[in-house]
């Protein structure tokens, strides 16, 4: 029986050409093939084969910019020292900041969860009614967009 170990690199993404308030239209599918393509490029296909066995791209938030990458533990360096070389993912310029690496997916959710409320702190001076809050709250701390069924509750 073979047992993999893996680890979860969450990521801020960043445009200048799209503005902070507005979502960046990222989808998951696509910022997984611009990594790989970019391990390919820089790792040739050693680094390609031996990134692509569990590699995932488990959640991505249009809204607060942020993004889970899913590697091996070992290969996951492969990944990490690439993302800092991706300037486009699709037709979007971007830059893509490492913010933690973690072994598990409850971690990972963790440090998402501080730094998004921290995130909504800084933005919450701008918005001027409780109904732009309440949706500003919803769609920061939605994490719903990922294929791992999640019980936050008894995250605390």
């Amino acid at each position: 029986m073979i047992v993999y170990y893996f680890r979860y690199l969450t990521v801020a993404i960043s445009s200048p050409s799209v503005p902070n308030e507005k979502p960046l239209g990222l989808r998951s599918g696509v910022f997984h093939e611009a990594v790989l393509d970019k391990i390919q490029q820089l790792h040739g296909d050693f680094g390609v084969a031996a990134v692509r066995s569990g590699f995932l791209a488990k959640y991505c938030n249009e809204n607060t910019r942020i993004g889970i990458l899913r590697a091996r533990h070992g290969p996951h360096r492969f990944v990490s020292t690439s993302l800092p070389f991706i300037t486009k993912i699709g037709k979007l310029d971007v830059t893509l900041q490492t913010l933690h690496v973690g072994a598990t997916l409850k971690h990972s959710f963790k440090f998402i969860q501080k730094y998004q409320r921290s995130y909504l702190d800084s933005m919450w001076h701008s918005l001027k009614t409780d109904e732009e809050k309440r949706k500003l709250e919803l769609a920061v701390m939605d994490f719903t967009k990922t294929d791992v069924t999640l019980n936050l509750e008894k995250m605390t």
